[in-house]
This record gives C-alpha cells, structure tokens and sequence, in this order.
C-alpha cells in the first residue's frame, strides 16, 4: 500500500497545482534513505532483476512512451524517440548486465588489493525537458545498479512523461518486494526544491543547461555534469563521401536535432565542396540554400541577438524554414546552408539545437582541425567532434589537438557518441565534458560513477623493494 505522502512523491491523484515543496524535499530523501537501507541488503542477482526491468518496461512501451513524451513537450520526432527508446534500453542493459556492483567486486593480485563496492547512498537526478524518460531510466539504472535510491527533479514541461515512468518503476519495485521508495521525484518543481533536493542528495546527476549543472556543482555534493555540446564533424579525403554524409544526415536530423552530440558543421575538402553538398541533396532529406538572403533569414531565426532561439530547439526543418518566411518541403528533415567562417566568424559555428547544420570548405586537414578547434572553443569544448576517415595519423591527431572528451570516427556521432553496440564508449545519456566544460568526468557517466569502491590492501610479499640507488637511477 503507497502510503499518501509516497503518492505526494509521484504526482498520484494531485492536481497541477500540487507542488513539492523544499520541505517536502526532505521528506522524499528521508524515505529514499529508509528504503536504500533495506535495499543494500539485495543480492546481486535481486539488483539486477530490477534494473533489468526498468530497461525492459521503456524498451516493451516505447511506442506509448514516446508518444506522451511527445505530446507533452512539442520537441522532436515521435519515430526517433521511439527509436531512441528502444536504443539506449537494449544498450545500457547490455553493458550492465553481468558486471560485480554487490560486495566485492575484483581483486588484483598482483597488486594485494581487492575491490568492495558500496552504494553513495540518494541520488538527485535532474532531468531535461529534451529528453524526460530517457535521461531518468539511465539514471535508475545506474543509481540502483550501484545500490542506491534515486529522486527525480523533472524539467516542469516534462512533468508528466517522467511521473508516468516513476508510476511504473516503482510498480517493478513492488513487484520484486523491494522498497517503492527507491524511485521518487518532485511535483511541480522549482529552481528552490531543486536546490533543495541536490543539497539533501549524496550525490547529483545534472543532465541539462550551463545554470543548473552549475548550481549543481555549487550544491556542496558531488556532481556530474554536462557541458554544451557543438559538434564539428570533418569529412576527409580519402573518407567514403556517400557513407559520411548519409550518417551525418541520421545523427543531424535524429529527433529534430536535441541530441547534444548531433553534427553541427561540416568540413568538407575544397575541391569537393560542390560535390559533397550534391551528396546531400542526393539524399532526398536535405534543404540547401546558398542565396545570401535566405542564409541570413535563416541564421537571424536560429540566433537572434547571436543567442540559440529557443522557439526552435527540436523543431522540423519546415518548421524552421517557416518561421523565417522560408518554405521548405516536409521531406526535408536537415537544412543546410554555407557557414562565412568558423569560430568568431560566424554565429552558425555555435551549437544549434535543432537540424539546421553548417558547411564549410577547407584546403588542408590541419586547416579542418584548425576551425574544428576553433569552433569548440566559442562552444563545445570538452564535449565531442567527429571523424570520417582511414586515415590512422589523422584520426591520432586530431584525437590529440582539439580539446575533446571523444572523438567519433566514421560513425553518426548523434546516434553513438553516448554509446553503441559498436563501439566502446559507455552507452550513457549524460556526456562528461571534463574541465573544458566544467565537468568532473572526461567519460561517458556509468554506474561505476555512482558507488564507492574500498580498496583492501595486503602486503606483496614477491614484491623486492629497491633500494635508494635503484629508485634515483636514470
């Protein structure tokens, strides 16, 4: 039986107007703590049962799921968040299942040490308006995975979506005899019961603007952020020009461009500017202009006062193209159009959350990596870049010069920088930017981010100890 203060805590039965107070705030962590108590006496086999299912309830209702997602928030493509349902459930759970998060994890021999997890105890999940069922299942797989409780702080137009998959998730609790008040979350929130809620937390996962990962990081708790994301993309000579610009067309276009890790400007070689544009009409889904007129149109709507218009985050190309008086077919799911420069050059070198995307020609590969760079550093540093070559000695350096937590080679960046079956980044939805963004991680979060290890330490006995002469020999 949900107790009414448990009801308070998911939005049950409350009309809008019901709110979470700060007060409340403590509340919910008070019974998060009750219940991550009697959750640390869960077996290996009994935490993953239900972080299993968590994955399993968005990967079997995706369709429902993002339809209300939709719905409820204006932003993005129904097919993609159906498809990115699908798509982050059966990766995360991939990459957790099977893993040590219970009692003792590994042991180095060789080292004398061995390895005890132990949960962090309640965490604060802030999750955006962009992506309000997603983010937070990532973040309760991750939290209970690690042994913890989970609170969300839900963006206020996402509201509903994230109560509904809290209903559910605490149903699978019940279900598995574990305490419901391992998956909580705010009514109504505020900026205050946010606040609240990450200074009362063990630790906070902030997915979302620069202002709210940094009153995360100021909460006195330890935190995991993000930082913006404006990701320029290079197509090399030697790349395969019809592959490269068919996945930068999949990532650019996937959910009406919210993805922070969407291609945001392409470099293309000099000689084969006219052709890689031609490639990308080819595909039937892109707008082009190169009329002076039509470009400006386009680039005061998307910047107005050179800031990113929110009006257009997550809207159809058409739409767009509309509200710059601009008609352009509802085929076309990317407008592209020709960047004046990179860096300070021009304000299209900034992130734009939506499928609107730069292109600019360059002679040298280190003059690509140079405006790549440049780019990233207006926006985006720490963040990633993306990469369509065979060239090994470009891939190393570029990797090496720009100021990137991961680079993406020959892959849609949107689609896979958090995480593929392909590939060996950790499937995610919260993308460290290390100190370039003002982030504490340089990796994708994992739950491995939310558990503290001991480390057992024994005597090596094999081990000769050198002496004086050894140490300080060159």
């Amino acid at each position: 039986m949900v107790s009414p203060t448990a009801e308070a805590a998911v939005g049950q039965g409350l009309k809008r107007s019901s709110s979470t107070t700060p007060d409340q705030v403590q509340q919910l962590v008070v019974r998060a703590r009750a219940a991550q108590a009697v959750f640390e006496t869960f077996s290996q086999a009994q935490v993953d049962a239900i972080v299993r299912d968590f994955g399993k309830y968005v990967y079997d209702n995706a369709e429902a799921i993002a339809a209300a997602a939709h719905k409820e928030t204006g932003l993005g493509v129904y097919e993609d968040k159906v498809a990115k349902a699908k798509g982050k459930a059966r990766v995360i759970w991939n990459n957790l299942k099977g893993k040590k998060s219970r009692g003792v994890i590994g042991e180095d021999e060789e080292a004398g040490l061995v390895l005890v997890a132990k949960p962090m105890g309640v965490v604060a999940a802030v999750c955006p308006v962009t992506n309000p069922v997603v983010t937070p299942m990532c973040n309760a797989m991750f939290a209970l995975k690690a042994g913890n409780a989970v609170i969300f702080a839900p963006h206020p137009k996402a509201e509903s979506a994230t109560k509904d998959l809290t209903r559910a998730y605490r149903d699978i609790l019940e279900a598995h005899g574990a305490p419901e008040d391992l998956v909580q979350m705010v009514t109504n929130g505020s900026v205050e019961t946010t606040q609240a809620l990450m200074k009362a937390a063990d630790v906070v996962v902030a997915t979302g603007g620069g202002a709210m990962v940094k009153s995360a990081y100021s909460s006195g708790k330890p935190s995991y952020g993000v930082g913006a994301g404006n990701v320029p993309v290079i197509i090399d000579r030697d790349a395969n020009f019809d592959d490269a610009v068919e996945k930068i067309v999949a990532g650019a276009s996937f959910d009406n461009g919210i993805i922070c890790s969407h291609e945001q400007f392409v470099l293309t070689p000099q000689e084969r500017y006219k052709e890689t544009i031609d490639r990308f009409l080819a595909t039937g889904k892109v707008w082009f202009t190169a009329d002076r007129k039509q470009v400006q149109k386009l680039r005061d709507v998307v910047f107005p006062g050179g800031h990113l218009n929110k009006e257009v985050v997550g809207k159809s190309a058409r739409q767009i193209g509309a509200k710059a008086g601009i008609d352009i077919p509802e085929t076309a799911r990317v407008i592209l159009i020709p960047a004046d420069g990179a860096g300070r050059d021009d304000v299209l070198a900034k992130e734009k959350l939506c499928p609107v995307v730069a292109i600019l020609p360059y002679q040298t590969f280190e003059e690509a990596v140079a405006k790549a760079k440049a780019n990233l550093l207006v926006e985006g540093a720490g963040h990633s870049a993306a990469l369509h070559s065979n060239d090994e000695e470009h891939i190393r350096r570029m990797g090496i010069e720009l100021p990137i937590s991961r680079l993406v080679v020959n892959q849609a960046s949107a689609l896979t920088a958090g995480g593929s079956l392909t590939n060996g980044f950790a499937p995610t939805t919260t993308l460290g930017c290390g100190s370039w963004g003002g982030n504490s991680i340089s990796e994708n979060l994992d739950y491995k981010h939310l558990m503290n290890v001991s480390r057992i330490g024994k005597v090596i006995t094999h081990k000769p100890v050198p002496t004086d002469a050894e140490i300080w020999a060159v």
